[in-house]
C-alpha cells in the first residue's frame, strides 16, 4: 500500500473523529503517503499531522460541481491503492467513485456507494462509537477496534496559550449550532459558581459565540471569568484545553477537541445521547444527562427549539 487517500468534508468534529484512521493507516503501512480531503474551514485542525502527506480542501464555495469536478481530476492522477471515504453524502461518494482508486472503501448510506469496491454498515444507536465505525473500513488490515482521535498543535500554538496557563483553570465551552444541544446559559452561570473563586475560567468558541460568552461572564459572580471567543484557533483551544483542571463541553466539536488531546472532560448531553457514538474519549472523562425522559433522544442531531416547549433535558441536568 503505497498511496491512501482518506475523504472526510463534513463537520469539524467528523474529522477529528477521523484522525484515528490515519493513525492507524500509518502503524500499518509506515512507508505509505496518506492524504486527507476535507471541507475548507476544517483543514486548520491537521496541521502539524505527522501522519499525513497532504491536505486537500474541497470549497463549495467557488461551485459544488466545478470543484468536485477538479478534485476528480487531481485525484486521478495521483495513483492510489486505496480511496477511503467516511462521509455519507453524494458529493463525497462521487469524488471517491471517480478517483479511480485501485480500491475504494466506503459507507453503504453513500447514495454513490454503488461505486465502491467495498461497502460497510453505519449503524447509530447501539452504542458503537464513531471511532470504532470509522475504523471497521481498515479492520482487513490489522486495525485495532478504537483509538483515541489526535490534533497536534505546534510550539507556536502553546506559546500563544503560555500566558493563560499560571495556576488552576477551567475551559468552558458553552456554544452549539443546535439550541437543544447547548446546555442553557443559566446553568453555565451555576456552573460557575460552583467552580474554586481562585481559579481561572477561560470561556471557549468562535468569534459568533462572543455574546453569549459575554452575557454569561455578566451574570456570573465569579472574579477570574475571562472569554477567549475568537482569540484562539482549535488547535489552540484544544492545547489549553489539555492541561486544564476540567473543561465542560456540550456535545459538539469541543468535545472531541478534548478527547483529540486526552483532556479532562465533562460532557453535557441534553437532547442528543451518547450511544449515537460521539462520547468523549479522553481518560477522565464524565458524561451529564438527564435519563428518564420519555421524550429523549428526540433526533439524531439537534433543533433549533424543543419540540415539546420544555427543554427538561437540558434545564434539570445539573
Amino acid at each position: 500500500m503505497n498511496k491512501i487517500l482518506i475523504i472526510q468534508t463534513a463537520f469539524l468534529g467528523d474529522v477529528i473523529l477521523a484522525t484515528p484512521i490515519v493513525s492507524e493507516l500509518k502503524r500499518l503501512f509506515p512507508e505509505a503517503e496518506i492524504d486527507f480531503l476535507v471541507k475548507k474551514g476544517n483543514q486548520s485542525l491537521l496541521e502539524n499531522n505527522p501522519y499525513l502527506n497532504a491536505v486537500f480542501t474541497f470549497d463549495k464555495s467557488k461551485g459544488k460541481w466545478k470543484d468536485i469536478a477538479r478534485l476528480i481530476k487531481q485525484f486521478r492522477t495521483e495513483n492510489y491503492d486505496l480511496v477511503i471515504n467516511l462521509q455519507r453524502f453524494a458529493s463525497s461518494g462521487i469524488i471517491a467513485g471517480l478517483s479511480k482508486g485501485k480500491k475504494i472503501y466506503g459507507f453503504k448510506k453513500n447514495p454513490m456507494s454503488f461505486l465502491f469496491s467495498k461497502k460497510f454498515s453505519h449503524d447509530i444507536g447501539d452504542g458503537t462509537h464513531e471511532v470504532e465505525r470509522n475504523l471497521s473500513v481498515i479492520k482487513e488490515f490489522g486495525a485495532d477496534r478504537i483509538v483515541r482521535p489526535s490534533l497536534f498543535p505546534s510550539k507556536k500554538d502553546k506559546e500563544k496559550i503560555a500566558p493563560h496557563q499560571k495556576g488552576k483553570y477551567y475551559c468552558l465551552a458553552p456554544a452549539s449550532v443546535w439550541f437543544t444541544k447547548q446546555l442553557p446559559k443559566q446553568k453555565w452561570v451555576e456552573l460557575i459558581h460552583k467552580l474554586p473563586q481562585d481559579s481561572k475560567i477561560f470561556l471557549l468558541g468562535a468569534p459568533s459565540d462572543t455574546e453569549l460568552c459575554t452575557e454569561i461572564i455578566k451574570e456570573s459572580k465569579h472574579e477570574n471569568v475571562q472569554s477567549l471567543c475568537g482569540e484562539l484557533s482549535l488547535l489552540q483551544s484544544s492545547a489549553l484545553m489539555q492541561n486544564a483542571e476540567m473543561s465542560y463541553v456540550n456535545d459538539s466539536g469541543p468535545l472531541h477537541l478534548a478527547s483529540s488531546v486526552n483532556a479532562n472532560v465533562t460532557a453535557f448531553f441534553c437532547s442528543t445521547v451518547p450511544s449515537f457514538g460521539f462520547g468523549p474519549l479522553a481518560e477522565n472523562s464524565t458524561i451529564k444527562e438527564v435519563n428518564g425522559l420519555d421524550c429523549r433522544p428526540c433526533g439524531l442531531h439537534g433543533h433549533k427549539e424543543c419540540p415539546k416547549g420544555h427543554f427538561k433535558c437540558g434545564e434539570i441536568i445539573l
